[in-house]
């Protein structure tokens, strides 16, 4: 079975993700850091030589590659995953999708302190990102809003999303 994470960023799809795997027995793949690994750039490098289109096209590429040669694994999706070239509708299709719905001001505490790491915010004054992060997550939620499974993000979520999967 193939798991896919989605939400937004600083939602807990990577933590999530490797306590999942790990409990399940599957590989795990954070599609992040699987891009940095096969561009052999930091995101934010990617970002500001490339630029967000680049960066998009080459995460629909990875992300084909890793679903079309694995069977099993979970899948830290970045957060703008779903909303570019139907990936949502690929990866509902190739597998399971679930949403990591984490309120707004649990995102803006995480996100203040991983503001250096994310192209997306890097550069936004802190008194701003409430606001990005209000807008953003609006644009994005009809995209999210289309997974199998919603799970709100708690201390006990990756048990809650190993039943709600597997119906145990």
């Amino acid at each position: 079975m193939r798991i896919f994470l989605i939400g937004f960023m600083g939602s807990g799809k990577t933590y999530l993700g490797r306590i999942i795997s790990e409990k399940l027995q599957f590989p795990f793949f954070d599609l992040d850091e699987c891009i940095v690994s096969h561009t052999g750039k930091e995101l934010n490098t990617l970002f500001a030589e490339e630029g967000e289109e680049y960066f998009r096209q080459l995460e629909k590429e990875i992300l084909h590659m890793i679903t079309e040669s694995h069977e099993d694994f979970v899948m830290a999706c970045g957060g703008g995953t779903p909303c570019f070239f139907n990936n949502i509708e690929y990866m509902k299709q190739k597998g399971m999708t679930v949403w990591i719905d984490a309120p707004l001001p649990v995102l803006e505490e995480r996100l203040l302190k991983e503001k250096n790491n994310r192209p997306l915010i890097r550069d936004l004054p802190d008194e701003q990102l409430m606001s990005f992060i209000s807008r953003k997550y609006a644009d994005r939620k009809i995209y999210y809003e289309q997974a199998h499974i919603r799970v709100q993000e708690e201390a006990d979520a990756a048990d809650v999303i190993i039943q709600k999967i597997f119906h145990v």
